[in-house]
């Protein structure tokens, strides 16, 4: 059973340890992570605890450790400046630490005045991250007295800050990570009906597990981007040379979607231009009003993946009509998330449009399939002795 934050009382509290390890994920191009987890920071602070911040940024290669000192490495996977961004956001200061000399991180933290805020540099600077090494996340445990995980969008990862190190610490989901559990096993154990499921993307392939979990759950299933023309070519569709899907394992599975009526792909296409006009790069406004009245008869709606080439404005068009369609439904309970859809969204003002927001982009997804995400199943597991 996992053990949430705010549900501990005050006998647990006072038992936790003055030293909280959090592990967050600052990897979005902007601060919405970020933000997102700001209450349980908050909430560790007004129980007095000092709090060692862990997090990552991209996927580092081409360098090294000297020292302790990581070296090498692109200035834009460094975490000072999200140090210096957490600063501004709770308006206190926050320590960064630039190495991974374990003994003198443990004296410092150690040292400094309770309520403390560190922020170390970037995990994925270490080999053993990435492989659950037990070894590293017994150095990052002795940095404090117990664990709290609130980033859900990197625990669907086997990791070392979030799989081996509730193997040494007490370990908590924050409150963000609570909320995500919440919203998601609402939609998938308790879903108000119609239910309508909008699938965007590049590639169908990343969503097989939520298509094949929420097919026959779904009332509609709307489909937009590379799932839309995979789905078009299979009902003898001439989609030209439009980005689709060609392994056979995953047409395999897309194929009753083409033979299923609840099933709808855009009626007509907003076709690119010079190098891409054989290219299907939007839904097309018949499609836009199709798919804005089956979502204004919906009760849960859930979206995973843009509808169109959204970085260009002549192609956004068919994803700014839905959104704004499932914001216009108010009786609907309503989810998405992924980095670029909600990065799209918040560029246009959007994000509001929805109940609930959803840290995660591959994790969600999983999640969504009713797979056991390794981050959250480690947090019900008994710490060893």
């Amino acid at each position: 059973m996992i053990t949430y934050l705010q549900k501990t009382g005050p006998r647990v509290r006072a038992g936790l340890g003055d030293v909280a390890l959090l592990r967050l994920d600052f990897n979005t191009k902007d601060d919405w992570r970020m933000m997102a987890v700001i209450p349980t920071i908050t909430y560790l602070l007004q129980m007095g605890k000092t709090i060692v911040i862990v997090s990552h940024r991209g996927r580092p290669s081409g360098g090294s450790l000297t020292k302790g000192v990581p070296t090498g490495f692109s200035a834009d996977l460094h975490l000072k400046r999200d140090a210096a961004k957490l600063a501004a956001r709770i308006t206190r200061p926050v320590r960064f630490i630039d190495h991974f000399r374990w003994d003198e991180i443990r004296a410092t933290v150690r040292g400094a005045p309770r309520g403390s805020i560190f922020l170390l540099d970037n995990l994925r600077f270490l080999p053993g991250e990435a492989t659950n090494d037990r070894g590293l996340a017994r150095s990052l445990a002795s940095l404090a007295d117990f664990y709290v995980n609130d980033a859900f969008a990197v625990s669907h990862r086997a990791n070392a800050s979030v799989v081996a190190i509730t193997e040494f610490l007490p370990s908590y989901a924050g409150l963000e990570l609570a909320r995500e559990i919440g919203a998601l096993g609402k939609v998938m154990t308790r879903p108000a009906h119609p239910l309508v499921l909008v699938l965007g993307g590049a590639k169908a392939s990343d969503k097989l597990g939520v298509i094949a979990r929420f097919r026959r759950r779904a009332d509609r299933v709307l489909l937009g981007g590379g799932s839309a023309n995979s789905v078009l070519a299979l009902r003898g569709v001439d989609v030209r040379r439009s980005l689709r899907e060609s392994d056979p394992a995953v047409l395999r599975v897309l194929r009753p979607l083409a033979r299923d009526p609840k099933v709808l792909a855009p009626e007509d296409l907003v076709w690119g231009s010079g190098a891409r006009k054989d290219m299907a790069l939007d839904i097309g406004p018949k499609t836009s009003r199709r798919f804005g009245a089956e979502i204004a008869r919906a009760r849960t709606i859930i979206w995973s993946g843009p509808l169109g080439m959204i970085e260009k404005d002549a192609y956004a068009k068919g994803s700014i009509a839905v959104a704004h369609a499932i914001g216009r439904n108010r009786k609907a309970f309503s989810l998405t998330g992924g980095g670029e859809t909600v990065m799209f969204l918040k560029q246009h003002r959007l994000d509001k449009a929805f109940s609930f927001i959803s840290t995660g982009g591959g994790a969600m997804l999983d999640f969504l399939a009713g797979e056991k995400l390794p981050g959250i199943e480690a947090l019900s597991r008994k710490r060893r002795k």
